[in-house]
């Protein structure tokens, strides 16, 4: 189990952060702390092996934070997830040793790739002591076309694969009744697969006001040609 240390001194985003790691097979996570200081305090006494790491934050901000890191020799990875996005910062947190950058807002399929792309390297260096060129390819710079994703929690393959078919099959808009008629599962089940193909950008989401009647929320099909679905999928 890959041990998680969460630094983000938004509580919103600390627990979008909680809710994903749960949803992604492998992470464990420990902790999540305020700021820097807090973060080099509890290193000094509990081990991690990935550091989740925002870069604006007060007192000593995440890129100082990060240099600390490795002035004092922590045996811990880095994934910045933070709404610097200067080349700048990107640069300056790269050169550091960061694994992998994430901008802000982020969704949750860009957050997975990103995390399992780690757990692919972690567990590969972990288990083997000599490693081969075609390995590194695959792991080192991220050269893998089959990255393992996984699915959040109580969502299955096949079901996305009827709910994809439907929703293809519709020209203009829907609502979450007429899929989960189409469907034979309940609107409340059906809610979890459309929120999570929005989460993709595949849908989009809109509140409709009629002439008659409470106003009602439309889903309308972005792209029904997108690849990103066959990662889900297959």
């Amino acid at each position: 189990m890959i041990k998680v240390l969460v630094v983000e001194d938004d509580s919103m985003v600390g627990k979008l952060h909680e809710h994903y790691l749960t949803q992604i097979k492998g992470f464990q996570l420990c902790d999540i702390v305020r700021n820097s200081d807090e973060a080099l305090k509890i290193m000094q006494t509990k081990e991690y092996n990935l550091v989740i790491l925002d870069i604006f934050m007060p007192g000593m901000d995440g890129l100082q934070l990060l240099a600390k890191i490795r002035e004092q020799e922590y045996d811990v990875d880095v994934i910045i997830v933070s709404a610097a996005n200067d080349k700048d910062k990107i640069k300056a947190a790269l050169r550091l040793g960061a694994f992998d950058y994430i901008i802000k807002p982020f969704e949750f399929e860009r957050f997975n790739l990103a995390l399992n792309n780690y757990k692919s390297r972690y567990n590969l260096v972990e288990e083997q002591s000599i490693l081969k060129q075609d390995e590194l390819d695959k792991t080192i710079i991220h050269q893998d076309t089959d990255v393992e994703v996984t699915l959040p929690k109580g969502l299955d393959k096949n079901t996305l694969n009827t709910v994809w078919s439907e929703i293809i099959k519709i020209d203009g808009m829907f609502t979450t009744e007429e899929i989960s008629a189409k469907v034979g599962i309940s609107r409340v089940s059906i809610r979890k697969y459309l929120e999570f193909l929005k989460s993709l950008k595949l849908l989009s989401l809109d509140l409709h006001r009629g002439s008659v009647g409470r106003p009602v929320y439309k889903y309308k099909c972005i792209d029904k040609n997108a690849n990103i679905i066959d990662l889900y999928i297959q």
